[in-house]
């Protein structure tokens, strides 16, 4: 697990690149142009990154307006809430003029109750047949009134099932991405925390055991360093992928920050989230990383896993903190492997000064 000093040195490092672009392209540092920038050096957030690019190849710079548009589509922290309150008064809008459509043929119901009460009098008192072709003929007339109405009602009806279904889809799609890291495609860091509490909740309830897997690559920061964060980027979602390709069912995998990555495993008891753990350790090792922009080979990559069960007086926090402990014994014990709180490496311990 990486420790303070690493955090602070890759978000120093990203800071750097950001003040680089500030001063290359003599924009004023501002805490909005500041953000962009940083945004952009992180590469957390690819289309943010691929906006920008196309607006400096096609205009050289970015100018006031484009620092505000591109903040207010990715960054500005109203966005979400503003795409939300869209939708809710779309489907406000529809209630209404659905309930609009429904008042108007109650009221012609009514109406049609009225004539039929009327032609039934009429009828009572009428001998002619002149008079009765007239009566039929009017409640006739009425009937296809009514019918126009009613079709007219279940077209509007079916027309808001279709735009109230569409509007439900755009908002799933706004709750996915407000749960989803963007480099990754993984849950993020608020899905993790709000699953594992309602997955240690449920495996309470229901007295089935509960496994969490820490995972962290290994000498990330110095692949880093050396290859530019853009690759560093591309070992991210390596790993991101071998994690999603070896977890199913209710197994929830997510992006926990930085290079660490976690993993939920509902009814899993430790040694099978140990067998799970071995599997993406592998499936990562045998995956070689090439450099897109050279076609240089860059070796393979490795990562840690610690792995930890849940204990009856277990916290969501707690439950983190032993399987960070496991995760840092395997760091410790050489790299690339897995331990859980069962194996002696874990008694171990020594200080966290050590990390990379």
């Amino acid at each position: 697990m990486t420790g303070n000093s690493d955090d602070h040195e890759r978000t120093m490092a990203f800071a750097e690149i950001a003040l680089g672009q500030i001063r290359a392209l003599r924009q004023p540092a501002t805490p909005r142009v500041y953000e962009i920038w940083y945004s952009y050096a992180t590469g957390y957030n690819p289309s943010l990154n691929e906006t920008i690019n196309e607006t400096l190849a096609r205009n050289g710079t970015l100018s006031e307006t484009d620092v505000d548009q591109i903040y207010e589509a990715f960054l500005s922290p109203t966005r979400l809430g503003e795409r939300i309150d869209k939708v809710g008064h779309r489907v406000m809008d529809e209630i209404e003029q659905v309930m609009s459509m429904v008042d108007a043929a109650v009221g012609s119901a009514s109406s049609y109750s009225e004539s039929l009460a009327g032609v039934s009098l009429q009828l009572g008192n009428t001998g002619d047949r002149d008079g009765l072709r007239a009566i039929v003929e009017s409640l006739v007339h009425t009937a296809k009134e009514m019918e126009s109405v009613n079709n007219k009602l279940e077209a509007r009806l079916n027309a808001s099932k279709q735009e109230i279904n569409q509007l439900q889809e755009n908002l799933e799609v706004v709750r996915t991405e407000s749960l989803t890291d963007p480099l990754t495609s993984l849950a993020n860091r608020k899905f993790f925390d709000q699953a594992l509490s309602k997955a240690i909740a449920d495996a309470f309830a229901k007295q089935e055991p509960l496994s969490l897997m820490m995972t962290d690559i290994d000498h990330f920061k110095t692949f880093n360093d050396t290859f530019g964060h853009l690759t560093g980027d591309q070992v991210l979602r390596l790993v991101a992928l071998s994690v999603k390709q070896n977890v199913k069912g209710q197994d929830l995998a997510a992006r926990y920050g930085g290079e660490e990555f976690a993993v939920i495993l509902p009814n899993t008891v430790l040694r099978a989230g140990v067998t799970v753990a071995d599997h993406i350790r592998r499936a990562v090792m045998t995956k070689e990383l090439m450099k897109r922009s050279t076609g240089e080979h860059l070796g393979r990559v490795t990562i840690s896993i610690g792995v930890a069960n849940l204990r009856p007086d277990d916290s969501a926090a707690s439950l983190i903190g032993r399987a960070d402990q496991c995760l840092y014994a395997a760091k410790r014990n050489g790299r690339n492997q897995v331990i859980c709180e069962a194996d002696p490496q874990v008694s171990a311990a020594g200080t966290q000064s050590e990390v990379a």
